[in-house]
């Protein structure tokens, strides 16, 4: 059984916590319940443009304009995370996650929700945990949970967003973010 609902949080991958997509990861939470969770990771930049997976959104994706690998999960498929100007109005194609966040239908025509978004980001893929998994992962040392700032989730700098994340954190946790990238040089 969950303690809390992480949904909206962010996890930050411990130094220690394997390679690819989840090293020094920053992961935003987009659902937390007894079913399971899913989220998305915000920096992990890949090395291709929007437009070539997918119609009429390049022009609006924030900076870096280029897609971003979400997770290891169901990665032939989209998913866009959008910031909402005003939480209180309810966006046809847009569902709303948490106060300010949302995923877009890509199917969706972009101009038709622009007017109503701060941002955009296309994801390849997600991360996701069935039920007690992501708790378990968190209890064993994987995961620091903390809050999200208003500019992580559309960070221009995402290369940087694990070390500052981690260096504004009170206490201890800020010194895991002057972890050397190189284990050996610890």
């Amino acid at each position: 059984m969950r303690t809390e609902d992480l949904t909206g949080r962010l996890l930050v991958a411990t130094p220690g916590l394997g390679e690819g997509v989840f090293e020094r990861c920053v992961m935003l939470v987009l659902h937390h319940g007894d079913e399971g969770a899913q989220a998305v990771v915000l920096n992990k930049p890949v090395d291709a443009t929007i437009d070539t997976v997918l119609d009429g959104w390049q022009e609006h994706v924030r900076e870096p304009q280029v897609l971003f690998q979400g997770g290891p999960v169901q990665l032939d498929s989209a998913l866009g995370v959008v910031g909402v100007v005003d939480p209180a109005l309810d966006v046809d194609g847009v569902q709303q996650l948490f106060p300010g966040v949302g995923v877009v239908d890509l199917d969706t025509p972009a101009d038709q929700v622009m007017p109503h978004l701060t941002g955009v980001r296309i994801f390849a893929g997600y991360a996701g945990w069935v039920a007690g998994q992501l708790e378990g992962e968190i209890r064993n040392g994987s995961w620091y949970v903390v809050d999200r700032l208003p500019g992580d989730v559309f960070s221009d700098e995402p290369g940087t967003l694990w070390r500052r994340v981690l260096r504004r954190q009170p206490g201890r946790l800020a010194f895991v973010g002057l972890y050397p990238d190189d284990e050996d040089y610890n």
